[in-house]
């Protein structure tokens, strides 16, 4: 199971730094789409399995508890994500009110 993981963090990195050095914004937002779900999933692939562990929460004794720093640290991760994810949005709209294309090549070409 680690190795599937850790490989499809490794095909989700390299496709987001495919996208993000395309030309086209929509692929650049794409990419950091991408990379953000990747770095979270990293994160949760490094915190470790909660095979029989219980949750932080229970009051028992001996019994090993789930860290809930990486769970805390994704859930922080998702909304910034989503944050910049709507601005990215609303920047690529905005370009394309303005100069009438996507490509990085074609917007600063004089008219």
């Amino acid at each position: 199971m680690a190795l599937e993981t850790a490989l499809l963090v490794g095909v989700m990195f390299t496709v987001a730094t495919y996208l993000i050095l395309q030309r086209s914004f929509v692929r650049i937002l794409f990419g950091f789409l991408i990379l953000t779900n990747a770095a979270n999933l990293f994160v949760l692939s490094m915190s470790g399995r909660p095979n029989g562990r219980s949750a932080p929460v229970v009051l028992e004794k001996g019994v090993p508890m789930v860290d809930p720093l990486p769970q805390a640290l994704i859930l922080t991760a998702i909304v910034i994500g989503f944050g910049v994810a709507a601005y990215l949005v609303f920047l690529l709209y905005r370009l394309f009110l303005d100069r009438r294309t996507t490509n990085a090549t074609e917007m600063y070409e004089e008219p």
